[in-house]
């Protein structure tokens, strides 16, 4: 019986040993793996490429491999040389135009200082939609329309849009070469008005609304000329707003209109208007009512009655 009992704890001791030891084993072949797979640095990189957080790719272990979405494609469907010199000089052109227009945002210098950058964007974009090119090379269909975002497309037209909204081809010339003579014109009275303001600002403001009354009234003169002409763009639009402002709600400065009197007349003409007809329809139905009995129609009934009395 005890001899029984001790082969018992005897095999019992073999197998928790075995156990241990298996265990070990195990874990010691895991961690000399990782140690291996640390040792490699392409694996490091591709397992740091892929995003842990993905909400589709959720691996339950540490990642190890990456999938290239940016895999090469065949050259065919790759875009010239040439067409991405192109795209290179556009995208250079559109940053010059866009760093030109943020500073003069306000005040409004949009025409004035950035028809230039403008005109090299719009020959830019010219080039890429060109259907010809060295070699019979076309770049509108590869960089133009390739897509269904079309990039290239959206950044042209937001800029071509707001060119128009501005209406700055009222403000220079066809080709984009230079500033028309109104607008010239336009800033160089501006520019006598604003000389005077800062002449007379410092002091009382009573001198400054006397002393430049004609230089800014002859600059109103002007902008309404230009407005009845369609002439404006929205430098000059922005600018007079700003010197009505000026001379009205800084200054407290008025000028009396010429034409008041002419309208206030005409409105008083067309208020009475009314009262005239119906006053004259009334006299002209009163004489009508006059004329109804006729001397000669009365003088017969007169005659037509006594000869009816003596009868009678």
């Amino acid at each position: 019986m005890s001899l029984s009992k001790s082969s018992l704890s005897l095999l019992l001791f073999i197998l928790s040993i075995s156990t241990i030891a298996l265990s070990d084993g195990l874990n010691l072949t895991a961690s000399h793996s990782a140690d291996k797979l640390k040792q490699i640095p392409s694996l490091n990189r591709a397992a740091a490429a892929v995003e842990v957080n993905s909400p589709v790719f959720r691996p339950a272990v540490e990642h190890i491999f990456s999938l290239n979405l940016l895999s090469s494609f065949p050259g065919d469907l790759e875009i010239s040389d040439y067409c991405r010199e192109l795209l290179n000089i556009f995208g250079q052109r559109y940053v010059a135009y866009v760093s030109c227009l943020v500073p003069a945002a306000r005040p409004v210098t949009v025409c004035q200082k950035c028809f230039s950058a403008f005109g090299s964007l719009r020959g830019a974009y010219a080039n890429l939609s060109s259907e010809s090119g060295p070699g019979n090379v076309s770049c509108s269909e590869s960089l133009l329309r390739g897509d269904r975002l079309m990039v290239v497309n959206q950044l042209n037209s937001s800029m071509e849009e707001l060119w128009l909204n501005a209406a700055c081809d009222n403000c220079v010339t066809k080709g984009l070469q230079r500033l028309t003579d109104d607008m010239l014109y336009f800033m160089n009275t501006l520019n006598q008005t604003d000389d005077c303001f800062d002449k007379y600002r410092q002091g009382n403001h009573t001198e400054l609304c006397k002393n430049c009354k004609n230089t800014y009234q002859g600059l109103n003169e002007l902008y309404g000329r230009m407005e009845k002409n369609q002439t404006l763009c929205i430098d000059i639009e922005d600018s007079m707003n700003m010197t009505r402002r000026l001379w009205s709600k800084y200054y407290n400065c008025t000028v009396p209109r010429e034409e008041t009197v002419p309208v206030i007349a005409v409105s008083s003409f067309m208020l009475f208007l009314p009262i005239i007809f119906y006053l004259s329809s009334f006299l002209h139905s009163e004489q009508k009512k006059r004329k109804l009995i006729h001397p000669k129609r009365a003088k017969s009934y007169t005659s037509l009655m006594n000869i009816q009395d003596k009868l009678g």
